[in-house]
């Protein structure tokens, strides 16, 4: 009868014991203390273990569901005439891609079956599980920003920012983005991530000595594995179909390109780009489908005219002398080409928007000849750098060919071209040469002198993140183009803004009115009326030099930005720029405006043929104002971040080609109405893609074969 009270006593002591020792440790020791006790209270079954498996898949389903309803909503701009059944399509859509993510973030639970230990620790798993949700929730508030610059879910262009300079990288996001309020946003819903997972692996526990088998005998956990593992490898597969498991084509639905991508999941439209980033560089070049007889042939009728002779044909695609008729050229002696960041061509005003976005382009293109169906080859300023300079277009797996081995080749550019006709060179630019291997790239083109951000003294504004002005880079370029013209020495230049770039930073005292009424777009539009007043006021100073009677002005759009209306999968607007020429007599010998379909490749060719005399060079594009009358004109264009889709415009028309699936064709309206309408009966289908295929096949082999340039090995003749 004694015994009873020493046991009740220690019973007593160590409770009180407990107490203290609780309330000495920190709150968040005493929680995963209590947490860890009452683990070590229960035990795991089968069962019980796949249900915690089951329940913290439905909280991911749950947490990916509401990333792309918050995608949905911050881009809601882009819904344009989508449906709410269409809306609800791709969101099933998206339900098919969050499950493989799913599958694979839960693979080590369904793993863990084999294992009582590892059912009954969870502690690893859930680790995992918060881990796995906190980055992809992370990359899920990443893409609600780069959706809207970009329109197109995660790819390539986060590894190519990531790889260029840290520095500027991180600038430019923390001044062009609220980067402390989505961390808050992120750590306190890892935070909530964590606990729901907690309340999970307790919930689907059950006490000590109370679960069925204490986690159930090996035939049944190897049975459960089975089973499982046979379920997960469907769901991944994401398809009932034979061959191929799910793809990004098979969100593509509808006729919403908004909703198509909004299928999509983000992490795993970044993990292909990764992957297709450590393979092989070659497994994403374009793959041959016709004989290379046949791909030379119909490429040659594509580019070359009456005016080509084409020279050694067994060697090179496209090697050619060119002389153009005497009758086509213009009374000039220097170039300037005028690259201009984001100038989107849906926004100027001289091709028909609204806004007022560009009053001096406009005016300036009352002095010239406007190109009204003109495109860049690509997406990204270092494709508009080369396909401008260079006249090599955009390809598949070469899309950075600055930065590739391959970007070393002499190619038929301008510095090239005009270089050997002893030419004196000149590259302004506001920011960093280092940015896009720019100086390397141009350097081994024949670029002599460069002066970028570090060669400015006393900057009326300088963005940290990229460099001076647009005002204070055509301010040195005037005074360098006016120096070199007291040389005596003829002389092309590249001058290059970047103003109209996040994170749009812009002067205090603006020197026009800011854009306003445009929603998401007034600050971007505002900076792109700051380039546009920074230009004409540039105008305005060198229309008094001495050389700008005798100078070519070539003024082109390094590439286009995201627009509410989206012109086909391809996103055609971001590639509609325009190009202006003014120079001495090019109104009254050209016109005023001209319809054809050009892209940037065919700047150089155009150029030369204004300058006259015999050129030989292997450009991949044409002399615009040399092609016959009515002539559609043609281009190659390709969107970046390691999309492969290509397309073929032609007048009003318009070849889209994705990877793995059929090819459309589309009849669109650029303007102030802008519409793509796809084609149900196309005639000319077969020849539209055999044209495109030889066209990147023969470049492709070109380069590969370092036969792109002039003469064999890059050196003019």
């Amino acid at each position: 009868m004694f015994s009873s009270r020493p046991a009740g006593l220690a019973s007593l002591q160590k409770r009180r014991a407990s107490a203290r020792q609780s309330q000495e440790s920190p709150p968040g020791t005493r929680d995963e203390a209590s947490f860890q006790q009452s683990a070590a209270r229960t035990s795991c079954s089968v069962r019980q273990h796949l249900a915690f498996t089951l329940a913290s898949a439905a909280l991911l389903m749950l947490l990916y569901s509401l990333l792309r309803l918050a995608l949905l909503i911050y881009n809601r701009e882009q819904i344009g005439a989508a449906s709410a059944a269409t809306l609800a399509e791709a969101f099933f859509n998206g339900s098919r891609f969050d499950l493989r993510l799913v599958v694979y973030i839960c693979a080590p639970l369904v793993l863990a079956v084999l294992s009582r230990r590892a059912m009954r620790a969870r502690t690893p798993l859930r680790v995992w599980l918060i881990s796995s949700a906190s980055l992809t929730l992370f990359l899920g508030m990443l893409e609600l920003d780069f959706y809207r610059e970009f329109h197109q879910r995660l790819n390539d262009l986060v590894f190519q920012y990531l790889k260029e300079d840290p520095r500027t990288v991180l600038s430019m996001l923390w001044h062009g983005f609220p980067v402390f309020r989505y961390l808050l946003a992120w750590f306190l819903a890892t935070l909530a991530l964590g606990w729901m997972f907690k309340r999970l692996d307790l919930l689907t526990r059950s006490p000590a000595g109370t679960g069925r088998g204490e986690g159930g005998r090996w035939p049944i956990r190897v049975l459960a594995f089975s089973l499982c593992l046979a379920f997960t490898v469907l769901v991944a597969r994401g398809t009932l179909r034979q061959g191929p498991p799910l793809k990004w084509g098979d969100a593509f639905t509808t006729d919403s390109m908004f909703a198509n991508r909004l299928g999509l999941n983000g992490t795993l439209s970044l993990a292909d780009a990764l992957r297709n980033r450590l393979s092989d560089r070659r497994d994403n070049l374009w793959k041959a489908e016709m004989a290379d007889g046949e791909a030379l042939r119909t490429v040659r009728q594509m580019l070359l005219t009456g005016a080509d002779r084409l020279v050694d044909g067994d060697r090179a695609p496209v090697r050619r002398d060119y002389r153009p008729s005497p009758g086509g050229t213009l009374p000039v002696r220097n170039v300037v080409v005028i690259l201009m960041e984001s100038f989107a061509g849906h926004y100027v005003g001289a091709l028909g928007a609204p806004g007022g976005i560009t009053p001096n382009f406009d005016r300036l293109a009352g002095e010239g000849l406007l190109f009204t169906r003109f495109f860049s080859n690509g997406t990204h300023t270092h494709q508009g750098m080369f396909a401008t300079m260079a006249c090599f277009p955009n390809l598949p797996g070469f899309e950075y060919l600055m930065e590739t081995p391959e970007g070393g080749h002499r190619f038929s550019g301008l510095p090239q071209l005009l270089g050997a006709r002893g030419y004196d060179s000149l590259y302004v630019y506001n920011g960093d040469f280092a940015w896009d291997n720019q100086s390397g790239f141009f350097g081994s083109q024949g670029m002599k002198n460069f002066i970028g951000r570090n060669d400015f003294v006393d900057p009326v504004f300088s963005d940290p993140t990229w460099g001076v002005s647009d005002q204070d880079m055509f301010d040195r370029a005037a005074q360098e183009l006016e120096r070199r013209s007291e040389d005596g020495k003829p002389f092309y230049a590249l001058l290059q803004t970047l103003s109209n770039h996040t994170p749009y930073a812009l002067p205090e005292h603006l020197p026009m009115a800011p854009v306003s009424g445009f929603g998401e777009l007034d600050q971007r539009l505002t900076a792109m009326r700051y380039s546009d007043w920074a230009l004409g006021r540039f105008f305005d100073r060198v229309r008094h030099a001495p050389y700008f009677e005798d100078t070519l002005f070539v003024v082109v759009g390094d590439h286009g930005f995201g627009s509410r209306e989206q012109l086909t999968e391809l996103d055609l607007l971001r590639f509609n720029v325009p190009l202006l020429l003014i120079g001495p007599g090019v109104r009254e010998k050209f016109g005023a405006r001209r319809d054809i379909v050009g892209t940037q490749v065919d700047v150089v060719p155009t150029i030369m043929g204004r300058l006259g005399g015999e050129v030989r060079h292997q450009c991949w594009g044409r002399d615009l104002l040399a092609q016959p009358a009515g002539s559609p004109g043609f281009g190659v264009i390709k969107p970046s971040g390691g999309d492969r889709s290509v397309a073929l415009v032609s007048g009003d028309r318009v070849l889209v080609q994705p990877p793995g699936r059929a090819a459309k064709v589309y009849r669109y309206r650029l303007g102030s109405d802008p519409a793509s309408l796809p084609l149900a009966e196309v005639p000319d289908e077969a020849l539209l893609k055999r044209q495109l295929g030889a066209f990147l096949q023969a470049a492709t082999a070109s380069l590969l074969d370092d036969t792109a340039g002039a003469d064999d090995g890059g050196t003019e003749r």
